[in-house]
């Protein structure tokens, strides 16, 4: 999977977290290569369109013209005989070009929908492969659902950028070149003074750039702002209902929506304003030209159908601007965007390549290691030794923030210490802990973790090509029996957070799920907690039934520690 990689560092600043222009337009040109295919079918139809637009502009100049039984040849107007069929084929061909043009828009719809949610997709795919294998500093810098927000609209906005508003660009400035040529060949007067705006609109349009990337900058971080307060309550709707504090809820999402609305309302304004003063000016632009059409006409230089190809011409050259306008805010807001996403890749990646893999039973040593989050926080493991042999059984205990849940963060290479060494090791090798290695364990960590989907499909995290006899031996030895009796069994829908099943029985199918793995050690994080005593009991029984693997428990619970052979007591 490709993969948009970020700049150096040196390229944020540190205080703001910002990047430069030039930095984004790079990020920006790499991301493009994926979505050449799009951008050079756009530019060719962009184009196919302008050359259509045009040559409708001259059939229906020509149309008139004979209709009106006059032509204008070197800016005087004579009189012309045609026939009837003449007109017929002039209406023809004028109409051949107008249904030209609807098919080529269509076929850009068509384009633009297919290939571009491909795009989206892709590149929502490169960006959470980056996330997945980023190096986790134990702290979460954003917020979830701002995370998602960027995955969803700051993608849609790349892609769109990439694949339309850059090629819509192309086909604008070819608009502009041809029906400038057109009109010069027919009035240069008119032609410069058409253009004569250009100067004008290129100056307010870096002062709109610079004022609009700040407003969207607001208006996208509050957005991020709403959608994570609404995923937070739906996530805890029972904590809240239970809380009462629905009333509590509502008005901080009042607060947070009424930042958000007065943002927008400020962005629109300046929007609105910036558009009022474009629109002021074409408007007397065209109007001018209308006065000099006009005027040409009168004194007999200019036919009906050279005054209809003149107004049509000042105004393709005039959308240009127009587009340019639309353009502005489209290239304002990928700024802001591609900024955004960027910061989602500032972590470097871990290190990835061929899985280190050691014969079971394996051990793990500790050697003097120390892990602090902050040197403000102090360490949370501090010197630590220990060893945990193999074929062994050891229970973590200690209070609350006293380092496990660091521990198993350390022991799965999540984390890496600030000083000492981790070694896993066998009869024959002995190597460092890194995430290569990460490969020897199975981890079940606390609280409720299945998926959305079927029971199938969350035991397959554990190993993909597991047959049904696979899954449900797994659930034989975690207890977990009760899936045969299941009218839907392994295609039991489990829906978000395991809803439709108990604690107790999610709790299982993740144990499950984890035995399918069949990895050398086994890390679990109060993994027991919502089962009872006598399952509790037969679950042990079960996976230590044999001494091929290290089993390590973080735990409070007094009958996971009797099946233990050692203990870890930590503390800070």
């Amino acid at each position: 999977m490709r993969h948009f990689g970020p700049p150096s560092e040196n390229t944020i600043n540190e205080r703001t977290h910002k990047y430069t222009t030039s930095t984004i337009i790079k990020w920006l040109w790499k991301v493009w290569k994926g979505n050449r295919l799009q951008a050079f079918i756009n530019v060719f139809l962009g184009i196919l369109e302008v050359f259509v637009s045009l040559a409708s502009v001259w059939a229906t100049q020509r149309a008139m013209d004979i209709a009106a039984g006059m032509v204008g040849v070197c800016g005087s107007i004579h009189e012309q005989h045609y026939t009837l069929n003449a007109l017929y084929w002039a209406v023809a061909i004028m109409g051949g070009f107008m249904i030209g043009g609807f098919f080529i828009r269509i076929f850009e719809i068509w384009v633009k929908a297919v290939l571009g949610i491909k795009a989206q997709n892709r590149m929502q795919q490169a960006l959470l492969d980056h996330l997945l294998k980023a190096q986790w500093k134990g702290k979460e810098s954003l917020h979830s659902g701002d995370v998602i927000n960027r995955l969803e609209m700051d993608v849609k906005t790349v892609v769109l950028f990439l694949t339309e508003t850059i090629p819509n660009t192309v086909s604008v400035s070819a608009m502009f070149i041809g029906s400038f040529v057109y009109l010069f060949s027919m009035d240069k007067i008119l032609a410069v003074i058409t253009v004569g705006i250009l100067p004008v609109f290129i100056i307010f349009s870096k002062l709109y750039v610079k004022k609009m990337r700040a407003l969207t900058r607001d208006v996208r971080s509050s957005d991020s702002e709403v959608q994570s307060l609404l995923q937070e309550t739906i996530q805890n709707r029972m904590l809240i209902k239970t809380m009462e504090s629905n009333d509590a809820v509502l008005d901080k999402l009042e607060r947070t929506q009424g930042l958000l609305r007065r943002k927008v309302k400020k962005h629109t304004f300046f929007s609105l304003l910036s558009h009022f003063i474009l629109d002021f000016g074409f408007a007397i632009g065209y109007i001018i030209a209308f006065l000099w059409a006009a005027v040409r006409m009168y004194h007999g230089t200019l036919t009906f159908g050279g005054m209809t190809a003149f107004l049509q011409l000042v105004n393709r050259i005039q959308m240009p601007a127009r587009n340019i306008a639309q353009i502005l805010p489209a290239y304002v807001s990928v700024l802001t965007a591609a900024e955004r996403l960027l910061e989602l890749e500032v972590s470097p990646t871990e290190e990835y390549g061929t899985p280190v893999r050691l014969a079971a039973p394996i051990g793990i040593k500790i050697d003097n290691i120390t892990y602090e989050y902050s040197s403000k926080e102090g360490p949370v493991i501090n010197k630590l030794n220990y060893n945990f042999s193999p074929g062994s059984c050891t229970a973590i205990l200690g209070e609350t923030g006293s380092g496990k849940t660091t521990l198993i963060r350390l022991l799965l290479a999540l984390l890496k210490p600030q000083s000492g060494h981790i070694y896993l090791y066998n009869e024959k090798e002995k190597v460092e802990l890194t995430s290569l290695a990460r490969c020897n364990f199975v981890y079940v960590p606390q609280g409720n973790t299945l998926m959305s989907g079927s029971i199938r499909e969350n035991l397959q995290l554990g190993r993909i090509d597991a047959t049904d006899e696979d899954m449900y031996a797994a659930l034989h030895t975690a207890c977990a029996d009760f899936v045969k009796d299941l009218p839907d069994g392994l295609d039991t829908s489990c829906n978000e957070k395991g809803v439709g099943l108990s604690e107790g029985q999610s709790q299982r199918i993740t144990i499950a799920r984890a035995l399918l793995r069949e990895r050398s050690i086994m890390l679990f994080d109060e993994s027991t907690s919502a089962l009872d005593p006598e399952t509790e009991e037969q679950l042990l029984k079960n996976i230590l039934s044999k001494n091929d693997r290290t089993v390590i428990f973080i735990t409070h619970r007094p009958a996971v520690v009797k099946y233990c052979d050692q203990t870890l007591h930590i503390s800070r």
